[in-house]
C-alpha cells in the first residue's frame, strides 16, 4: 500500500511556497502590521481566551501563520508540520517578523517523541488537519502525552458533515452527502490540481490521500486518553469555500451558504482539557 504521508508530503511541498505567496496567507500584512493576526486565530478569539505566557504547541501548522498569531497574543509557541517546505517557509517567516516560534519537522502522530512530554499548557490545531490522518484515536493520544496536567486542547476544523458532502455536484438547493462521515480503514484519494488559496502556481503532485472522523468518534478519542470536553461550538461558516460556487463571503471573510444556511454545520470549535490538573 501506498504510504499517505508520502504522497500527501509531496502535495503540501509543492503548495507551501504558493501559499506564501499568496494575498490569502496574508504574509504581507504580518510584516506591515505587528498586532496583526491570522483570519483564524481572529475568528475564535472570544472561545480563545488569555494565551498570554502559556507554552503551546501547534501541530500541522503549515506555513506557521496561526502559529505566529498565537505568539503574538503572547503565548511561547511550537509549530509542527511533515512538511519540509512548509516547515522552510515558516521559519523564514518568523526570522522576517522577529518571532521566537520554533518550529519542527515531524509527523504528528510522532510528536511527542521529538517534542518534551507532558510540558505543554496548550495543544493547537486548526483548519484541515486531522483529514489527513488515518485514526484520531492516535492523534487524541498524541494530544494527551504532550499535554501537563490541566493544560487544554483547542480545535476549529471543518465539520465532518461538510467533508461527507460532495462539493462537486450542483442540485441547486440540495446537498448530497457522498463520502464517508465515520472514519474508514482504507483513505479517500483525489487526484485534483489547485489548492485552496488564490495563486496562479500550477502543481504537478495532486494525489492526496484523506479521512473523515465523526464528531462522535473524535469526542470519544478525546474522552478515553484522559481529556474532559468544555467546549463544543458548530458554525455555519467556514474560512474557505468548502461547497464552490455554492457559497457567499460576508464581511467578516467568512463562507456560508447564502439561503437555508442553518441546515448544516460548516466547521466547529472543540475544547477538552486533560484530567489530573
Amino acid at each position: 500500500m501506498t504510504d499517505y504521508r508520502i504522497v500527501n508530503r509531496a502535495n503540501w511541498d509543492e503548495r507551501a511556497p504558493a501559499h506564501a505567496a499568496s494575498p490569502d496567507y496574508a504574509l504581507e500584512a504580518f510584516a506591515a502590521d505587528p498586532a496583526f493576526l491570522s483570519r483564524d486565530v481572529r475568528f475564535d478569539l472570544p472561545r480563545l481566551g488569555d494565551v498570554r505566557g502559556l507554552r503551546g504547541v501547534h501541530l500541522q501548522c503549515h506555513i506557521g501563520t496561526d502559529t505566529i498569531s498565537l505568539s503574538r497574543l503572547g503565548a511561547r509557541m511550537t509549530g509542527l508540520d511533515f512538511s519540509p517546505a512548509s516547515v522552510a517557509e515558516a521559519r523564514t517567516l518568523a526570522a522576517k517578523l522577529g518571532d521566537p516560534t520554533e518550529f519542527v519537522e515531524a509527523d504528528v502522530y510522532s510528536a511527542a517523541d521529538v517534542l518534551p512530554e507532558g510540558s505543554f499548557d496548550l495543544v493547537f490545531t486548526g483548519i484541515g488537519a486531522l483529514c489527513w490522518l488515518p485514526s484520531v484515536d492516535r492523534w487524541a493520544a498524541v494530544v494527551a502525552r504532550l499535554l501537563r496536567p490541566g493544560g487544554r486542547l483547542f480545535i476549529r476544523e471543518g465539520h465532518p458533515v461538510l467533508w461527507s458532502i460532495d462539493d462537486a455536484r450542483d442540485d441547486g438547493d440540495d446537498l448530497v452527502i457522498r463520502h464517508p462521515y465515520f472514519e474508514t480503514a482504507d483513505p479517500l484519494v483525489y487526484v485534483e490540481g489547485g489548492t485552496y488559496v488564490e495563486t496562479d502556481a500550477v502543481f504537478a503532485e495532486n494525489e492526496t490521500h484523506s479521512w473523515n472522523h465523526g464528531l462522535g468518534e473524535i469526542v470519544t478519542a478525546l474522552l478515553a486518553h484522559g481529556l474532559r470536553l468544555t467546549m463544543l461550538v458548530e458554525h455555519d461558516s467556514a474560512p474557505w469555500e468548502g461547497l464552490p460556487g455554492r457559497m457567499v463571503r460576508g464581511d467578516d471573510l467568512e463562507w456560508r451558504l447564502p439561503e437555508g444556511r442553518a441546515r448544516v454545520p460548516l466547521t466547529y470549535t472543540l475544547q477538552a482539557v486533560k484530567m489530573g490538573g
